[in-house]
């Protein structure tokens, strides 16, 4: 599930800024539209005159030095000022799309017309659905969502080879819309999988987050699977989830393969599905399978809670690391470790 994030990470370049400038810039030129689209017509078209600007006129001036600190510090105190669904609750992932595409702190109700387009594209073609069932059940899910990604393509007039100032348009269209049908993709390969194809239905009453929940029928108080049960703990967990995973800085591989490809004014589907091909790799977004595996051998290699810290010393001692457990990068204690 942790490649979802990635779409938004993605979509920010559109803003033209990172997520920290996005809330320095929010003071100024803020929109009360609850559309998305109208909200950001405006902001793209005062960002190319401003981009047209700055490379003529400074096009040759040099930046200054970066620092490492600068390069991986990512957001800090946003998630705090964006709407949630419940009082105190975890940030609405609506509200950081929002927010990383029109550069502005949203109100409480453009998270929710966010929520209410999203339900209003989140229906899956029935060509998806055979796709998916036509799979093999032993296809990582990662295969199977960059799969149906490229099957949610379709042909479209946009393609061009030179930039045009109305290009944003399409690609924010096909770029919502994924976003909107991405829950429903992300819940059916899990219930294929791993659940026996018992699909649960989507509920148009709940939030982009929430819902992904729900189709998946999580549960942190029962052990069973109980189809069309909502656990409100599960869903705020959710929520926390795809907030803190998608404040992951923008020179990782999924987001740069994005940026990478979609630079060739490639559609969204082909972008995306190479950001998830990306995350696919052990060294990056299956790390999180690795810390499961070693979870599950160390459950089986037990008999006593105090054998733990003895497992994870062997584990050790092999010359193997434990997963979940520091970052290649990260050297300070990593935020979403301390958010959870």
């Amino acid at each position: 599930m942790r490649g979802i994030p990635s779409i938004f990470r993605g979509l920010s370049a559109l803003s033209g800024a990172s997520p920290s400038t996005c809330l320095e810039n929010t003071v100024r030129g803020l929109s009360t539209a609850t559309d998305l689209k109208s909200a950001l017509k405006d902001k793209i078209s005062e960002q190319q005159e401003r981009l047209k600007k700055l490379k003529k006129e400074h096009g040759r001036k040099e930046l200054g030095a970066v620092t490492l600190d600068m390069t991986i510090r990512g957001m800090r105190g946003i998630p705090e000022k964006l709407p949630s669904a419940i009082p105190d609750g975890e940030p609405l992932p609506e509200g950081l799309l929002w927010l990383l595409l029109t550069g502005d702190v949203p109100s409480k109700d453009q998270p929710s017309a966010v929520t209410q387009e999203l339900q209003q594209r989140s229906t899956l073609p029935e060509h998806l659905k055979k796709v998916l069932k036509s799979l093999p059940k032993d296809r990582h899910p990662m295969t199977q969502l960059s799969i149906a990604i490229l099957a949610l393509q379709r042909p479209s007039p946009r393609a061009s080879t030179s930039w045009e100032p109305a290009y944003w348009e399409p690609v924010v269209e096909d770029s919502i819309d994924l976003t909107a049908k991405l829950p429903g993709i992300a819940s059916l390969i899990y219930r294929n999988t791993y659940k026996n194809g018992n699909v649960v239905a989507s509920d148009s009453n709940l939030d982009w987050t929430a819902d992904l929940s729900h189709m998946m029928a999580l549960s942190l108080t029962r052990c069973v699977d109980y189809a069309g049960y909502d656990d409100q703990g599960a869903q705020e967990l959710m929520r926390m989830y795809q907030t803190i995973h998608t404040d992951h800085k923008g020179g990782n591989v999924s987001a740069h393969a994005t940026h990478l490809v979609g630079s060739a004014l490639t559609d969204p589907h082909f972008s995306l599905s190479a950001g998830i091909n990306g995350l696919a790799g052990p060294c990056y977004g299956l790390a999180n399978q690795e810390v499961l595996g070693w979870l599950s051998k160390c459950k089986k290699s037990l008999v006593m809670t105090l054998a733990v810290m003895d497992f994870a010393n062997r584990t050790l001692k092999s010359g193997k690391v434990v997963p979940g457990y520091g970052h290649a990068v990260l050297r300070e204690t990593d935020p979403r470790y301390s958010c959870q």
